[in-house]
């Protein structure tokens, strides 16, 4: 089992940076592929990025694929999502999620991640 922890929201102005961080502790970080997801108010959970287990291979939504950027650091149990040129609409509470099947590809599918951190809010005003 992984707990997942994320971090790193606020509110920002449209075209302004942020980088959300995503701890894990538990089981061998290196295990997971992890993702990215985002919920808006009335909104189903969307997938946004996701990243494979060694880091070598990265997933995009194509709304945010050129502006949004996902790594991790193994070393340190943690994933990034690194958000340039923010807009209104990238408003929502993010998530990361991690996935046990890293005999697969990265999944774009909220059910097929097995752990979820709490979830931080990010704010973009126009």
């Amino acid at each position: 089992q992984v707990q997942l922890s994320e971090s790193g929201g606020g509110l920002v102005q449209a075209g302004d940076s942020l980088r959300l961080s995503c701890a894990a502790s538990g089981r061998a970080f290196s295990n997971y592929h992890m993702g990215w997801f985002r919920q808006a108010p009335g909104k189903e959970r969307a997938f946004v990025g996701g990243i494979n287990w060694s880091g070598g291979s990265t997933y995009y939504a194509d709304s945010v694929k050129g502006r949004f950027t996902v790594s991790r650091d193994n070393a340190k149990n943690t994933v990034y999502l690194q958000m340039n040129s923010l807009k209104p609409e990238d408003t929502a509470i993010y998530y990361c999620a991690a996935d046990r099947r890293i005999g697969t590809v990265v999944a774009r599918m909220a059910r097929d991640y097995d752990y979820w951190g709490q979830g931080t809010q990010v704010t973009v005003s126009s």
